[in-house]
């Protein structure tokens, strides 16, 4: 089992930056590939970023590529996620997630419960 608890998220201007965590608990932290997911009103949950279990190779779709970076803290039990030149469609409640294995294949095994993410125009 892996606990996760997301936190980081509020209010911000278009433009804006945040940046969200992800606590980890349970299961090792640093053996385990994890993701960061949103999903607005309305829509279907969206991938954002992946990270292998060392941190060495990071995957993102073109969407959020050069804006959003993902990173991790092995020794912290902690999962990051950079956001940069926030814009209103980017408002989301956002997700963390753990996969089985070392690298980000199929859909994560665990989720957080998410962290609610506005962005003001």
């Amino acid at each position: 089992q892996v606990q996760l608890v997301e936190s980081g998220g509020g209010l911000v201007q278009a433009g804006g930056s945040l940046r969200l965590s992800c606590a980890a608990s349970g299961r090792a932290f640093s053996s385990v590939a994890m993701g960061w997911f949103r999903q607005a009103p309305g829509k279907e949950r969206e991938w954002l970023a992946a990270i292998s279990s060392t941190g060495r190779n990071t995957y993102y779709p073109d969407s959020v590529k050069g804006r959003f970076t993902i990173s991790r803290d092995n020794a912290r039990n902690t999962l990051y996620l950079q956001m940069n030149s926030l814009k209103p469609e980017d408002t989301a409640v956002y997700y963390c997630a753990a996969y089985g294995g070392p690298f980000p294949k199929q859909t994560p095994d665990y989720w957080g419960q998410g962290t609610q993410v506005t962005v003001s125009s």
